[in-house]
């Protein structure tokens, strides 16, 4: 008998991953041409050719040891290096080689990030909508979710209850931004309000509250937004990062966290990390992709086919009669359902070979995301599906 952890877990399987295999059932049934999946976001864009050109040449010039082999289980040192250096060009920091733990994707990272800061019963704080997945991160080391309810007109942090929700207990608060599923982007003064809101409780509990962020569509933006590095703005911040998004790489598994010198007990916490990434089984992140993505730091995907994705699918979901928000960075929409049950909308949706995933799954009901990081031509063979599903909510 399985434990009850995970029979709960194979009983309520994500919703991203199950609509992710219809697509694969109905593909069989009415070919891949005739069915329009928006469900996973998996980057339709190919990986840069300096990416290839990488594998290539490191392959060939370097011996076995120095590109297959064990490394320090925060990754090697020189491709550390590289990561600080890049991020001190581009945001002004002053991180060391130190201060980088390479991981096995976000997903591995914040794995690691938890299972180093959680007691049993500690609190972690999320914005819904969030990323669902933050439910089992929590709950593998016994922590307990905080969920802050959306504001569903502008979809961005409400700092009034977050407020509220702080207490003793609280350990970690997870941002997303570029935020999965809406596409909003947290501007600089919701962070420095964040990070006063933080600071005050810190100092009424006597604790230290860490800020993760979770940060793997950093680089997908648009119409000139930026996102704010945040531990510029608050000494308790711990980035993770993927390069899964940015060099569309979602299988490769690489990535790291950045954990400051000003954090509190940041020397404890690298070293802490430093043991999980290797007891949870990761040992270290993929060997072969740390020397790769070394050589890739100023390499990204083409954001104009996203860009081009986006605003195609805005227009024309807006045209069928749907409503959401412009998303400014990320590549999902989240979009209104024309009922208030939007699991009963996705059913529907089946119908036509729509596969979009219910608001529920990141704690929004009433709302579907839909991933644009398709072929474009999906985009547009889609829409009049879209219409002809629309006409039965407007009868």
């Amino acid at each position: 008998m399985i434990s009850n952890k995970m029979l709960y877990y194979v009983q309520n399987n994500s919703a991203v991953r199950a609509m992710f295999e219809e697509g694969k059932r109905l593909s069989q049934q009415y070919g891949a041409d005739n069915v329009y999946d928006f469900s996973l976001g998996n980057p339709n864009v190919a990986s840069p050719k300096e990416i290839k050109e990488a594998i290539i040449d490191i392959i060939n010039r370097e011996d076995a040891q120095m590109v297959h082999g064990y490394m320090n289980n925060s990754g090697y040192e020189d491709v550390r290096f590289a990561v600080a250096d890049s991020l001190n060009r581009r945001f002004q920091t002053s991180f060391e080689g130190k201060n980088i733990l390479m991981t096995a994707g976000a997903a591995g990272g914040m794995n690691v990030i938890l299972k180093s800061l959680l007691n049993p019963e500690d609190e972690v704080i999320v914005f819904a909508p969030f990323f669902g997945e933050y439910r089992a991160y929590a709950a593998n080391y016994d922590g307990k979710l905080v969920i802050v309810p959306p504001d569903t007109e502008t979809f961005l942090p409400n700092l009034g209850t977050f407020e509220h929700l702080i207490t003793e207990k609280t350990k970690a608060v997870i941002v997303n931004t570029p935020n999965n599923p809406t596409g909003v982007v947290y501007s600089k003064e919701t962070i420095q309000e964040m990070a006063a809101i933080l600071s005050r409780k810190q100092k009424e509990f006597r604790t230290s509250i860490y800020l993760i962020s979770d940060e793997p569509y950093r680089e997908l933006v648009y119409d000139g937004a930026e996102v704010p590095y945040i531990t510029k703005y608050y000494k308790n911040t711990i980035i993770g990062y993927s390069f899964s998004k940015s060099l569309s790489l979602p299988g490769e598994r690489i990535g790291y966290l950045v954990i400051p010198d000003e954090a509190d007990d940041c020397e404890a916490i690298l070293e802490a990390a430093n043991v999980a990434n290797r007891i949870l089984g990761y040992v270290n992140a993929p060997s072969l992709f740390q020397r790769v993505i070394a050589r890739c730091l100023d390499t990204k995907v083409d954001i104009k086919y996203y860009d081009r994705n986006r605003l195609t699918l805005f227009e024309g979901l807006k045209k069928a009669g749907l409503t959401c928000q412009k998303p400014e960075g990320a590549f999902y929409l989240f979009v209104k359902s024309p009922v208030a049950d939007e699991k009963e909308f996705c059913e529907e949706a089946k119908k036509h070979n729509l596969l979009l995933v219910p608001g529920s799954s990141f704690a929004c009901p009433g709302y579907v995301r839909l991933a644009y990081c398709v072929a474009y031509e999906t985009i547009v063979n889609a829409l009049p599906h879209f219409e002809e599903l629309m006409r039965k909510y407007r009868r």
